[in-house]
């Protein structure tokens, strides 16, 4: 209708040169007025259309693994475009420093203490956690192992106002079959389903039953976009007036970490040109962490990711999807500084994915989108369970606020507006794979303090002072530690976080054996593996599905 209302005004404007005489000033003064009206009544129609939702989940992706963060390693300049075209958030965060909590809080609303979900789930707790052979002082609490049936997700949510939802990639909420992303308000599913790591490696065939193969070698995080992008046709083909929900969660950046030979080259050709450091790890307080951002398989892996979102992005505009999407970028845990593959470094941040300090929680955040002012940097302390309200609110969705009652709504910070200070809390009552100890932490302000179940011990830091949280503030500011930690106790309270236990049969000795371990043979042992890896000639484990088969 629009289209034939401009091609008739066009046609008129020409006679209106050519033949004056044919056509009064009051007829085209009328015809102006009811362009006008027609203009303004399809206005109206589409502002009163629901917009589409793109939401990517990046895992384990640090505060700086990406270029637009001040990354001068990794290369991202498919998410910098997003970047540009929307809001960064510089102190946004996770609502958990490891997988499930997050991921949970992001569904709900809710923070991790109050679902239950307070571990990446498949870990061990109560006395199970022995089996580790970790020789803590406290027994890890226990915690729920599946999102709860009873919680409206915001997919739930969506689909109930008329959302076609859709996942592609890493769930992580549940074990059982019953508890994956079908069963929480998604209307697809591929690819989402127990494992929170690509059980088959980053290279088909997947072992994921939720997704079928595709030729050997073919890349997974590829594939998942390339999903996404069939949901867009298909919804645009079939479902043209009806709004989406889609949550691209990649698998990607977890470990085991793989890429390509040839993207394995090229940064460890890029590596060498920055100048490779002599010492590649340290030893901080309970594993080693890696100390700068060069290792060449996790820069490709990142680049193939960034690859995937630009793949996807591009087919939003070429649909015409974009004019009326609202895209979040961000990930659901730190970076891997330790642990797993110990895979980045997040300098100036400290720590990283399983850890309490500001690395492993610290994520990038970007929202995009109608509205939203591009090259905007906004330095408000927001937090995942605020993606569910402002979701809803920027739809004009009624609110939820039994159901997202940790969250708030982040629309006036898209506006240009502020928000009301507020504090932020974290619970994770278990020890990391990466070295994270048992404790709560709070942040208000430019303060944050981290207390500890093993000693009870609390530790105050000032982030706008020390971003990097190298030296604590308790002996300045005593009346403040005593502040911060009522808070927290009383919130602790609120929402009946479960408590770590003390293990009687702790003993010391061992625990320092272990210790040693860490701090001598396996700090050894990344030394030596940093070193292969940037040596010309170095090959991957022959068990990498693919990577040699690619030419990428």
């Amino acid at each position: 209708m629009l289209q034939n209302n401009k091609f008739n005004f066009m046609c008129l404007g020409t006679l209106s040169f050519a033949l004056p005489t044919l056509l009064s000033a009051a007829n085209v003064s009328n015809r102006h007025a009811q362009l006008e009206a027609e203009k303004a009544e399809v206005n109206t129609a589409q502002q009163t259309k629901k917009p589409n939702i793109l939401f990517i989940l990046v895992d384990d992706l640090g505060w700086n693994d990406v270029s637009f963060m001040g990354s001068k390693y990794y290369e991202t300049p498919n998410i910098d475009r997003l970047a540009h075209r929307g809001m960064q958030f510089t102190d946004a965060y996770a609502a958990c420093e490891v997988s499930s909590p997050s991921r949970a809080a992001i569904m709900t609303g809710k923070y991790p203490a109050r679902t239950g979900i307070t571990d990446w789930i498949g870990a061990k707790s109560g006395t199970e956690w022995r089996k580790k052979n970790r020789q803590s002082k406290l027994l890890p609490a226990d915690y729920e192992h599946a999102l709860s049936h009873q919680e409206v997700t915001i997919a739930d949510a969506l689909r109930a106002q008329g959302y076609r939802t859709f996942i592609a990639g890493k769930w992580h909420l549940g074990e059982k079959e019953t508890d994956w992303p079908t069963h929480h308000g998604f209307d697809i599913n591929k690819g989402g389903y127990s494992a929170g790591s690509p059980s088959g490696g980053y290279f088909s065939p997947y072992k994921n039953p939720k997704l079928e193969n595709g030729p050997k070698g073919e890349n997974l995080t590829m594939r998942l976009a390339h999903e996404t992008v069939d949901f867009f046709q298909d919804m645009k083909k079939h479902h043209p007036d009806k709004p989406f929900y889609a949550y691209l969660s990649f698998y990607a950046v977890h470990g085991g970490i793989q890429t390509t030979m040839n993207r394995w080259k090229y940064f460890r050709d890029k590596a060498v040109k920055q100048g490779i450091a002599s010492k590649g790890f340290e030893f901080d307080r309970t594993m080693p962490v890696r100390l700068h951002q060069d290792n060449p398989v996790y820069a490709g892996l990142v680049q193939s990711m960034d690859d995937a979102v630009g793949y996807v992005l591009d087919h939003l505009e070429e649909m015409g999807y974009d004019e009326n999407t609202l895209i979040f970028f961000t990930g659901d845990n730190g970076g891997v500084v330790s642990g797993d593959s110990f895979s980045t470094n997040l300098a100036p941040l400290r720590g990283g994915k399983g850890r309490q300090w500001e690395g492993g929680i610290r994520e990038p955040l970007i929202i995009a989108g109608p509205g939203v002012p591009a090259e905007a940097v906004c330095s408000t302390p927001v937090i995942g369970t605020d993606f569910y309200p402002t979701i809803l609110s920027y739809a004009q969705l009624p609110l939820l606020p039994k159901q997202h009652v940790d969250g708030v709504d982040l629309t006036p910070l898209l506006r240009g507006d502020s928000l009301q200070q507020r504090a932020l809390f974290w619970h994770y009552p278990h020890y990391g794979n990466q070295g994270g100890e048992p404790c709560s932490t709070i942040r208000k302000g430019d303060w944050k303090l981290i207390y500890y179940y093993e000693d009870g011990r609390s530790e105050l830091y000032n982030l706008a002072k020390d971003i990097g949280e190298h030296g604590t503030f308790n002996a300045q500011y005593p009346e403040k530690v005593k502040e911060l930690k009522a808070e927290l106790m009383t919130w602790l309270d609120e929402v009946h976080a479960r408590k770590p236990l003390p293990d009687p049969q702790y003993d010391p000795i061992k625990e320092g054996k272990y210790l040693s371990v860490q701090r001598n043979a396996r700090l050894n042992k990344l030394e030596r593996d940093r070193v292969k890896m940037l040596t010309p000639g170095w090959k991957p484990n022959p068990t990498w599905w693919g990577s040699h088969l690619t030419n990428d």
